[in-house]
């Protein structure tokens, strides 16, 4: 199959992680990959695969490559605890809307999707990917996360979480065109990377299909629906890239990240030593190319406390959301990037130096109030 959204037949998912391997082939293992964030958003490298348990062997590989995925300590955690789950909601006024959602639990970009669905009261299932094996994506040759599978009817393929909502939105509003129309309104763009490589593109990603009476319900003016894609595009191309600078900004901090993970998984007493300091060590000196790559200043802190308040001043003191009363795509977009920080101290300073509190509580309780409702 390729890259684009489509048809598909994935193969059954295995249960559970394989059984315990040597630390220093897991350690050899992970060294050959990339983290998501040097690359394309959430390339199929890694955090905690769906099982969650196993023996040593199979959690020494998928704790490094939790390492090298994660954009957070607390996001850690919660891909190992991660298993397969579903959320239950009430069933859509258009019918039955079935979704599996293949993802790494702390990846930023996963973590936004989810946050739409669960506003939005979608059920869906939650599939871990190994980021190691990748077993469970391999009837796709996207090989990024997440990838979301939809059955409306007809089953397809949805990739880039930016395509995934913006193409449910427009179903969940349009009533004139099934998913498989809409999903064909966002072909894949091959182009060429920083790194010199070919890699699909959705220049129309932060768009909803919309015909002229549907968009003037949504976005009553013209600047509603401008300002709510340019903050959409700034949650990919900047916010994202500010989590892992800070959440490994020190040795520290990065060992606290581990020393989390370890405590939580119930580790081995030498596989949890292993995990614990070589992959603190090995992520704090890939916080330091990230800061370096993308231009930041000596105290990472600062450029995403600027972020921060730089999204509230945009939102306003007269708002309660940039979508008004309620969220829109870009307020849950940031929220979803921001909340894979959570119970980490970077999160922490975050509420403390900047004015996104406020803001942030609302988003909790509106993301709690839909999934009550529903």
């Amino acid at each position: 199959m390729s890259g684009r959204s489509g048809p598909f037949k994935p193969s059954p998912v295995p249960a559970r992680a394989g059984k315990m391997a040597a630390a220093g082939r897991a350690w050899r293992a992970a060294a050959l990959l990339s983290p998501w964030w040097l690359r394309a958003p959430c390339r199929a490298y890694g955090a905690a695969g769906g099982g969650g348990g196993g023996g040593g062997r199979g959690r020494g590989r998928l704790l490094l490559g939790a390492a090298f995925a994660l954009g957070g300590g607390a996001g850690l955690y919660l891909a190992a605890r991660q298993r397969l789950r579903e959320h239950w909601a009430a069933e859509l006024p258009a019918g039955s809307l079935q979704l599996t959602l293949y993802q790494y639990k702390t990846c930023p970009f996963c973590s936004k999707v989810r946050a739409f669905l669960d506003y939005h009261g979608l059920p869906y299932e939650i599939v871990e990917v190994n980021p190691i094996m990748r077993k469970e994506i391999k009837f796709s040759s996207y090989r990024k996360v997440p990838i979301l599978l939809a059955n409306a009817g007809s089953p397809l393929q949805l990739n880039d979480s930016s395509v995934i909502i913006s193409a449910i939105k427009t179903y969940l509003i349009s009533k004139r065109n099934s998913l498989e129309e809409i999903v064909s309104f966002y072909p894949p763009m091959k182009t060429v990377s920083e790194q010199g490589k070919e890699v699909f593109e959705y220049g129309n990603k932060y768009w909803l299909m919309l015909d002229e009476k549907e968009t003037k319900r949504i976005y009553p003016v013209k600047e509603v629906r401008v300002e709510e894609m340019k903050w959409r595009k700034w949650a990919d191309d900047w916010l994202v890239h500010l989590i892992s600078p800070n959440v490994y900004r020190t040795p520290r901090e990065a060992l606290a990240s581990f020393d989390y993970i370890v405590r939580e998984g119930k580790f081995g007493t030498m596989e949890g030593l292993f995990a614990k300091y070589v992959g603190a060590i090995a992520m704090f000196f890939v916080s330091k190319r990230l800061k370096k790559r993308h231009h930041l200043q000596d105290d990472v802190r600062e450029d995403l406390y600027e972020a921060v308040n730089e999204w509230v001043k945009a939102v306003g003191k007269h708002r309660l959301f940039m979508g008004g009363n309620q969220p829109n795509l870009a307020d849950l977009a940031v929220y979803g990037v921001l909340r894979v920080m959570e119970g980490l101290e970077a999160f922490d300073d975050m509420m403390v130096h900047t004015k996104i509190q406020p803001w942030y509580e609302r988003m909790e309780e509106a993301i709690q109030k839909a999934a009550v409702a529903f």
